[in-house]
C-alpha cells in the first residue's frame, strides 16, 4: 500500500512532523519520489510504529537507530534487547518543568545538569523527558547544594565524571557486544531471549559494582586524609558513619 505523509502519519498516530522528525534523524528511509510528492510504503508504516512504541517505551533515539541499524543482529534479538533496555530505563514521564517542580529547584540548575553531562533526557517525539531515576539524581543534587557544595565547583567535577563514565560504558558496551550478544566462531549463538536475559542480569550486577567500588574508594580515602591530618575526633565519627551506613541498591 502506498500512503502520502499525511496518511502514513494518521496511520502510524503521529504527526506529519514526527515523520519528518524521524527521518531527518536518518530512522526512517527516504520516500519514493514522485515529483515533489513523498510515496511511503508499508515498510515505511512498520518500521515508523516500532520506532514510535519503542521511543515512547523510554529507549532514546539514538538507542533505537543504533539497534535497529545494526545489520548484524536479526529482528528478533534487537526487539529483545530493545526491551530489555527500555524496562532498564523505565517510562518517561517528567518534563523539565515537572521535573524542577517535583525537585524543588529552578529549571535552570537542570540545565546546568544537562550541560555537565549529569541528566542526559530522553528524546521523545522531540521533547525531552525525564525518569524516575532523573528525579532521584536530581534531589541528590539538590542535598550536596544545600548542604553548602558551591555550584561552581560541582560542574567541573560533574563534567569529568561524566566523561569517563561515558568512556567506561562505552567499554562496557563493548565487552557485553563481543562476548554476551556475538558468540565467536564455531560457538552456538545465543538466542534473543538469552541475550535479554543476560543483560537484565548482568546490568544491576555491574550497576552495583561500580557504586559500590566508589562509596568504599570515597570512605577509604576520606578517612585516610584525615588521619594524615590529624583530625582524630572527626576520624572516629567518620568511621562509626561508615560503619553504620552502607550504599544500599535496589533493582525492580
Amino acid at each position: 500500500m502506498e500512503y502520502r505523509v499525511e496518511e502514513i502519519a494518521r496511520a502510524a498516530g503521529v504527526s506529519v512532523d514526527t515523520v519528518r522528525f524521524y527521518q531527518s534523524r536518518g530512522l526512517l528511509p527516504p520516500p519514493e519520489r514522485r515529483g515533489r510528492t513523498a510515496i511511503y510504503s508499508d515498510r515505511h508504516l512498520d518500521l515508523l510504529r516500532r520506532i514510535r512504541a519503542l521511543n515512547r517505551q523510554g529507549l532514546t533515539l539514538e538507542a533505537v537507530g543504533r539497534l535497529l541499524g545494526d545489520p548484524r543482529a536479526s529482528d528478533g534479538v534487537k526487539e529483545s534487547l530493545l526491551g530489555a533496555l527500555a524496562e532498564a530505563e523505565g517510562e518517561p514521564t517528567l518534563t523539565r518543568t515537572d521535573l524542577a517542580r517535583r525537585a524543588g529547584i529552578p529549571e535552570f540548575l537542570i540545565e546546568a545538569g544537562e550541560q555537565a553531562g549529569l541528566l542526559q533526557p530522553l528524546e521523545i517525539e522531540g521533547e525531552a523527558r525525564y525518569t524516575a531515576a532523573d528525579l532521584r539524581s536530581v534531589e541528590a543534587a539538590r542535598l550536596l547544594l544545600e548542604s553548602g557544595f558551591p555550584l561552581q565547583e560541582l560542574l567541573p567535577l560533574a563534567r569529568d565524571h561524566a566523561a569517563y563514565t561515558q568512556e567506561i560504558a562505552d567499554r562496557a558496551i563493548e565487552l557485553f557486544d563481543r562476548y554476551v550478544r556475538k558468540a565467536g566462531t564455531g560457538e552456538p549463538q545465543p538466542s534473543k531471549d538469552d541475550i535479554a536475559r543476560r543483560f537484565r542480569e548482568l546490568l544491576p550486577a555491574v550497576t552495583t559494582l561500580v557504586a559500590l567500588h566508589f562509596e568504599r574508594t570515597l570512605t577509604h580515602r576520606a578517612r585516610a586524609r584525615l588521619a594524615r591530618a590529624g583530625e582524630d575526633e572527626a576520624l572516629e565519627a567518620a568511621l562509626a558513619a561508615t560503619r553504620r551506613t552502607r550504599l544500599k541498591l535496589s533493582w525492580s
